[in-house]
């Protein structure tokens, strides 16, 4: 916009005054007035003039040294002032919370920053950072905004092009000392400021309730009903208007007489000729001549390289190297004389040259790569200089290592003293140039492969023919070169072209430029050079040092070729440099951008011409139609725009076309952006050993819109993006592998770049170093910002500068950023060179091993195709039931067990204890194992009908207890609970048993077990001496209120006698005991189980598991509740079967003692829980072969039954068995079961039936209650494995939980039981049974309307196998999904909690364990970090791109936790609910907690 202007004012339509008055027009909408400047006060007399453009300079240089091939003033101030409209529309973003640990503060003195620091992609920038004096005071900051106003009225109106001020314009530095309120509010009105997470949480959904971009219409299928929505084209999106291109022709490539018929033979022409003529001048770091190569002394010493590379490597018979091989070419930035001679001595001997970076350290970033290229390049040789050799990384014997990736090399010397001198007959074989292969340069692509691209000896001629004639080179002129002499423009001006025309070449090391940025210059003015090649950076940093210079005198210069002058963002520098060396004699015509690329060579330059008059080409383009690759020249309103020079004109000899970038190269409109082709001899021939994508590259015909190809000669990809515009002018806007399509428009990675580092404040990425990529995630790219933050910077910079950033790229680009990630200063890999090795840092970033200190993410803005949210569909009603068993065309969901057989009423367990005392007194039923694997105890039948006696008494006489009273009994897993129990019922009282305190943490273990003795309304507590001292010990009197317990008895001391009448209950139905329970979501719930209920409980495992009296069975479960407690307690006296009881703590010391017992008894039939056999598996992992030599052996255990209330947890049950398959465990002997809290087992496996097996369903069709089988393996596939057999004596039925109608078997429902064995209900001390009633007795709403259901709260569904049971039945199997009451309803689709957390465990290596809830709406997750604490942010980004991409919901919050902060119970279930409250509470303690935008 500006730019335009400018150039305008140039040609004289708009004056100074004119200028002015339309610009602060066009800008001043948006800027605030700063106090005290009158309104009416005309511009000029608030801007004094002062002529001194170098205190600009000067000024700049304080303020860090940004990356500057991406500064441009009218880019800052539109940026500015984007970020001013924000302030209208305030956005809050809560900070993340951190671990003051993870907050480290470094101070500015103890920072010394390192030697090679970067400014970019591929360059580094100057140690210009004479840090300015931090300004606290506020007077510093109003003289420094003074100053700012007063230079930025220096314009002069004979510059040319630019007058645009370079510290971001007063305006904007206005803008930028109010910035610190500007655009971030933290916090919406009515939100109390505090770090309190719930208020940070309501604070993001009010953020998120704001208007996003307007959705989407259409969708595409996903494989099933999901559908993702896919970018709809904007109808009023801008299209290509004009007629197709023609292809632009270069002038002809003159024939010179004395042309050279190769570079060989101009080398010998010159070495013989003029041997004394100065061929190359290198600089020591004082900016000293090092040493003057003349042409003789170049072509006698490459003669001698050529001669040792063929006649001194390996033998006479075996040469190392032949002609037509490759060697590689390690030679320092500083040696430019030593590569010279190295390259030619190759030419000479017809080798292949491969010149590449000296690799550092083993671990380079993208050394692996290069060595790839020279492994597939065949290179067993490497050239190297004397110091270089030295230099190079050491083996303790001295060898040089072999470098990651890399072949086996032979590393020569090509310094002259160590070679041998040619025989006086040995003459190089010298011919005309030929398609023989000349030298290879090394490219490195987007995604960090290294590829070699060929160049022929024809291809070099004509290249530096091509550059003589475009530059108007001749012989013995004086060129100046700063660039790179190993590859692109620094080798082919600074190496080729400068011997073809017996040049002298001044080659200014990047050591020296660091030290003296303005050495370029000097260098120009002394040897009073015709031509010098630099970067864009080189002319920024000469700005930056240049203090008035008195003695500099640029008029010898006719050239200065801009070698990155295709990057947009160059032309600042351009027009900066101009803008302060006009005066010492610089022409604008001199200045010559060009355009290159590894694979076309020279693209385009401009050429030098001596008519000043034609000013150089500028476009003003729409950022906005460039994303849709329109070329539109811009209105001088908006803010988004990217101004762009011209390269010059296509290469001589050259024709040039723009193809569309995707697809069939077919050629572009006018106003179109494509990729820059073309068809020439000087270009590369092919990617070294790549010959599909050589085809690809190399060979492309572009199309005309009739479909024929426009020449029979094939062209050339560049890479590059750019038009064609009048006057066969060449513009490039970017490069194709900075191209990111998102939502089906077009971002360059630089603008982006661009726009980042013109956020105020400018200083705070460190140099300048930022990287720019896109991830794909969820069908679509998705753009991610790393940045270095400057060591002082504070959080809260960070933060602020973060949502600057997003609020800038949003106005100016429109597109939402979907990470920005900061990290330490001098932390990303670099290039050779110093700059960011941009695919390693994207590597890193993937992997989660890039270290952030900082991360915002925006899913929430950015992923708009999303699937819609699924609108649940009204059930069958009961009219489409048919008679029969079908719903809607499908098998209704039912199966039952087999029959439980007649009851007799003396199966009650009083009875069965009486009548074993008297039949088998001395068989032992119990037998309890210490943690050495030792009998602790053992009961017999008639020990425990005594001990049971004697209790009753007790209870009776000390406890003065009445039949039916409640009697917690408080032990740990023994013997003493199984005779406690049995005491209370001879005693006619209720048992309730309660885990016991924990010794050591009785604070949180204390107050459950008061709970549970106050609900179940307990009259007396029965415990042991030493937990009867913990109950009266000082720790439980700070934890409880110890006065309120019931009266406690001590069972240690047991009165002598017997009791007069054991008791008898009156009627089945009546109470044996109470199963206290927290449920998974938290609840405490207590259910009832009466006398008839236990019996056929009992009668329901003997029958399943086959027990009777000759049998033992090995239990290692918690014997409080459920399942655990009744295999424990009441299994063998009702079965007589041994019970080998294990207490699962003991495991803790002992890991392997479960198995050592299940071997040792030849156990089988055993038990065990999650918790158990997670400790076999990770305790024992390495152990299998000391157990297995200790005599362990599994192959007799039948059945290993996980005893679960949750989805069987496959991944655990597998790994246990492949462990332990080579001790003999039969690998389908391990299986689960289900019980809940209606039904405390109504699955178990059981020893005969058939095998538990495994199906494969579609997680997107669970999400929807659908049962979609799949193949294993297949995508979105979910294994689930079936929880054992159903019980005899139950039945099941699968119904809908809201409707309560029955469903067919291809839905999920809720899984409804009937069974003799059912508890009676809730016991509640309310008595509030009506929420909880129709969880025992609800009714199918249609269908079988009579049967009487318990609901088991889970979800689940039945699938009618193959396999047969026992009575010959095809079988039916019951496969759990999760709990009713953990499922989260998200966009209306039901998730389970464990698959999300599987997915996200999977994410990263460091996360141990996750959990995830919702909260509002919005999705939590968190993980335990096993790591150091500087991973915690790695995990943010993973976490949120594997929840998007698997289960297509956007997280929230992600937490990250220490290892065990989310809470287990005893089952080895997560209580998310607890974490939940806890999280809100703020009682994690988290290490970092991110809140996604």
């Amino acid at each position: 916009m500006e730019l335009e202007q400018e150039k305008r004012k140039v040609n004289g339509d708009i004056t100074q005054k004119g200028y002015e008055k339309k610009r602060s027009k066009l800008i001043g909408a948006y800027l605030p007035q700063p106090p005290g400047v009158d309104q009416a006060l005309p511009q000029e007399r608030r801007t004094p003039v002062t002529p001194s453009s170098s205190s600009r300079y000067h000024r700049r240089r304080s303020s860090g040294s940004r990356d500057e091939r991406y500064r441009s003033d009218v880019h800052t101030e539109a940026v500015q002032a984007a970020l001013a409209k924000h302030k209208e529309r305030k956005m809050a973003v809560p900070m993340p919370s951190k671990r003051r640990s993870l907050v480290v503060q470094t101070s500015m003195d103890a920072y010394t920053p390192p030697d090679t620091s970067s400014g970019s992609e591929d360059e580094g920038s100057v140690q210009g950072d004479s840090q300015g004096t931090p300004t606290s005071s506020q007077g510093s900051i109003n003289m420094e905004h003074w100053i700012s106003q007063a230079i930025h009225g220096s314009t002069t109106s004979t510059t040319s092009s630019s007058s645009t001020q370079s510290g971001g314009s007063g305006a904007a530095h206005r803008l930028a000392d109010q910035s610190t309120d500007v655009s971030i509010d933290p916090c919406p009105a009515g939100v109390p400021v505090s770090s309190r997470v719930s208020a940070k949480i309501q604070q993001l959904v009010n953020t998120l309730k704001r208007p996003k971009r307007p959705p989407l219409r259409e969708f595409f299928v996903d494989d099933f009903e999901e559908l993702l929505e896919v970018q709809q084209p904007d109808p009023n999106q801008p299209k290509p208007e004009g007629a197709q291109m023609l292809a632009m022709r270069g002038e002809q490539l003159g024939v010179v007489t004395n042309w050279p018929p190769s570079l060989e033979a101009a080398l010998q022409r010159w070495g013989t000729i003029s041997p004394k003529a100065p061929c190359l001048t290198t600089m020591d770091t004082n900016g000293k001549p090092l040493y003057i190569l003349t042409y003789g002394k170049l072509w006698t010493r490459s003669m001698k390289v050529a001669y040792n590379i063929l006649h001194k490597l390996g033998t006479k018979q075996e040469p190392m190297v032949r002609p037509g091989d490759r060697v590689t070419l390690v030679f320092p930035n500083n040696d430019p004389a030593a590569f010279m001679v190295a390259f030619y001595g190759c030419l000479l001997a017809e080798v292949v040259p491969v010149p590449i970076e000296v690799p550092l350290t083993r671990k380079d970033a993208g050394s692996q790569q290069i060595g790839f290229l020279l492994g597939s390049c065949g290179v067993t040789v490497a050239l190297t200089s004397d110091a270089c050799h030295k230099g190079l990384p050491k083996s303790p014997t001295g060898e040089i290592p072999q470098f990651k990736g890399w072949p086996k090399l032979l590393w020569f010397v090509t310094e002259s003293k160590h070679l041998s001198k040619p025989p006086r007959d040995w003459f190089p074989h010298i011919k005309d140039a030929n398609n023989d292969t000349a030298y290879i340069e090394y490219k490195t692509c987007k995604d960090g492969s290294v590829l070699g691209v060929t160049v022929t000896r024809i291809a070099l001629l004509t290249h530096c023919q091509a550059l003589t004639q475009a530059c108007g080179y001749t012989e013995a002129e004086t060129i100046v070169n700063v660039l790179d002499f190993k590859k692109d423009v620094g080798l082919w001006h600074g190496i080729l072209t400068s011997v073809m025309n017996m040049m002298h070449v001044i080659s200014i090391p990047y050591s020296l430029m660091k030290v003296n940025p303005l050495s370029w210059i000097q260098k120009v003015c002394q040897y009073k050079a015709k031509v010098a090649c630099v970067k864009s950076r080189d002319m920024h940093w000469a700005l930056v040092a240049h203090r008035d210079q008195r003695d500099i005198n640029l008029s010898s210069l006719r050239m200065l070729i801009v070698a990155d002058g295709a990057n947009p963002w160059s032309i600042s520098s351009c027009d900066a440099f101009l803008n302060v060396f006009q005066s010492k004699g610089l022409r604008q015509e001199v200045i010559c951008p060009c355009a290159s690329s590894p694979e076309a060579l020279t693209v385009a330059i401009r050429r030098p011409t001596d008519d000043s008059n034609q000013p150089p080409g500028r476009g003003v383009l729409s950022m906005h139609g460039l994303t849709y690759g329109v070329i539109r020249v811009d209105s001088e309103e908006k803010l988004s725009v990217l101004t762009v020079q011209d390269v010059g004109l296509v290469m001589p000899g050259a024709i040039m076309c723009s193809v569309k970038p995707d697809g069939i190269p077919q050629l572009c409109k006018t106003d179109e952006i494509g990729e820059l082709c073309v068809c020439a001899i000087a270009t590369g021939t092919s990617y070294y050993g790549l010959s599909g994508m050589t085809k690809n590259t190399f060979e492309v015909f572009p199309m005309t819109s009739s479909g024929g190809p426009i020449t029979e000669y094939p062209f050339i990809r560049t890479g590059l993006l750019g038009f064609i515009g009048p006057g066969g002018l060449v513009f490039v806007i970017g490069k194709m592998d900075g191209l990111m399509v998102v939502s089906g428009r077009r971002h360059n990675a630089d603008d982006i770049v661009a726009t980042a580092l013109a956020v105020e404040p400018m200083k705070f990425v460190y140099r300048g170093r930022i990287a720019v990529f896109s991830v794909s995630v969820l069908h679509d790219e998705r753009i991610v910002i790393v940045a270095e933050q400057r060591p002082d910077s504070t959080e809260e910079d960070s933060f602020q500068w973060m949502s600057r950033v997003l609020q800038a790229i949003d106005s100016i680009h429109q597109v939402g950023v979907y990470c920005l990630a900061l990290v330490p200063a001098n932390t990303l890999p670099k290039t050779p060179l110093g700059g960011i090795h941009l695919s390693e840092t994207k590597q890193l970033f993937l992997e989660g091993s890039l270290h952030p200190c900082n991360v915002l993410m925006c899913p929430h803005t950015c992923v708009t195709n999303l699937p819609k949210p699924r609108q649940k569909q009204p059930e069958i009603g009961p009219a489409s039931v048919m008679v029969g068993n079908l719903v809607s065309g499908k098998r209704i969901a039912q199966a039952s067990g087999r029959d439980l057989g007649q009851i007799e009423d003396n199966d009650q367990l009083i009875f069965m204890l009486q009548w074993r005392a008297q039949t088998t007194p001395d068989h032992v039923l119990y037998t309890l194992l210490n943690c050495r694997g030792t009998i602790a105890n053992s009961l017999t039948c008639v020990q425990l009908h005594k001990r049971a006696e004697k209790i009753a008494v007790m209870l009776m006489e000390r406890g003065h207890l009445q039949d039916g009273d409640h009697v917690a009994l408080v032990y740990p897993p023994g013997i003493d609970l199984i005779a406690a129990f049995y005491g209370c019922l001879y005693a006619g009282c209720v048992p309730i048993t309660v885990r016991p305190p924990h010794p050591q943490n009785i604070a949180t273990t204390l107050p459950t077990v008061k709970m549970i003795v106050e609900v179940s309304r307990s009259a007396c507590l029965m415990t042991t001496q030493l937990i009867c001292k913990l109950l009266r010990s000082r720790e439980a009197a700070a934890a409880v209120d110890v006065r309120t317990w019931p009266p406690v008895l001590d069972t240690d001391d047991l009165p002598k006698k017997r009791p007069a009448q054991i008791y008898k209950p009156s009627n089945p139905e009546t109470l044996a005991y109470l199963d206290f329970s927290v449920s998974t979501t938290g609840m405490l719930a207590g259910v009832k189980m009466s006398h008839a209920a236990t019996s056929a409980f009992c009668r329901s495992i003997k029958l399943q598991c086959e027990l009777y009296p000759s049998r033992e069975v090995a239990i290692c479960l918690d014997p409080y509740c459920g399942l655990g407690f009744v295999l424990w307690c009441l299994c063998s006296v009702y079965s007589g079967h041994q019970s080998i009881l294990i207490p699962p703590s003991e495991l803790e010391t002992n890991p392997a003692l479960w198995l050592l017992a299940v071997s040792q008894y030849k156990v089988r039939d055993t038990f065990c829980s999650y918790s158990v056999m997670e400790l076999c598996t990770k305790g024992l992992g390495s152990q299998t072969e000391s157990l297995k030599a200790r005599g362990l052996d599994l192959s007799r255990v039948r059945t290993c039954v996980v005893v679960a209330e949750e989805r069987p947890r496959i991944a655990l049950t597998q790994s246990f068995s492949k462990l332990f398959k080579d001790l003999g465990l039969h690998p389908r002997a391990v299986s689960t079961s289900l019980g809940c809290r209606v039904n405390l087992a109504i699955c178990l496996q059981g020893t005969s039936g058939p095998d538990p097996t495994t199906v494969y369903v579609d997680m997107r069709a669970l999400r929807h209650d659908r049962v979609r089988l799949v193949e294993r393996g297949s995508p979105h596939s979910l294994p689930l494995m079936e929880s054992g057999k159903i019980l005899p004596g139950v039945r099941i039925i699968i119904a809908n939980p809201e409707t309560k109608g029955p469903l067919g078997d291809s839905h999920l429902g809720e899984i409804w039981v009937h069974s003799t064995h059912n508890a009676s209900g809730y016991f509640t001390i309310y008595g509030d049974e009506s929420l909880q009633s129709d969880h025992f007795n609800s009714r199918l709403s249609f269908g079988d309307t009579q049967t009487i259901w318990a609901r088991t709260g889970y979800l689940g569904f039945l699938r009618r196998t193959e396999l047969t049971d026992a009575n010959g039945e095809r079988h039916d199997a019951l496969y759990v999904v999760g709990a009713l009451d953990e499922a989260m309803e998200l966009r209306g689709m039901r998730y389970h909690p464990i698959d999300i957390e599987t997915s996200v465990i999977r994410a990263h290596k460091s996360i141990t364990e996750c959990a995830v809830f919702t909260w509002t709406n919005l999705l939590v997750v968190v993980v335990e970090l096993d790591g150091s604490e500087q991973e915690a942010l790695d995990l943010v980004p993973l976490v949120t791109n594997v929840v998007l991409e698997e289960h297509y919901l956007i997280v929230g919050v992600v937490v990250v936790v220490d290892i065990g902060v989310i809470p287990i119970n005893s089952r080895g279930e997560k209580q998310r609910m607890h974490l939940r409250d806890g999280f809100l509470a703020d009682q994690l303690d988290p290490i970092y907690v991110a809140y996604n935008m």
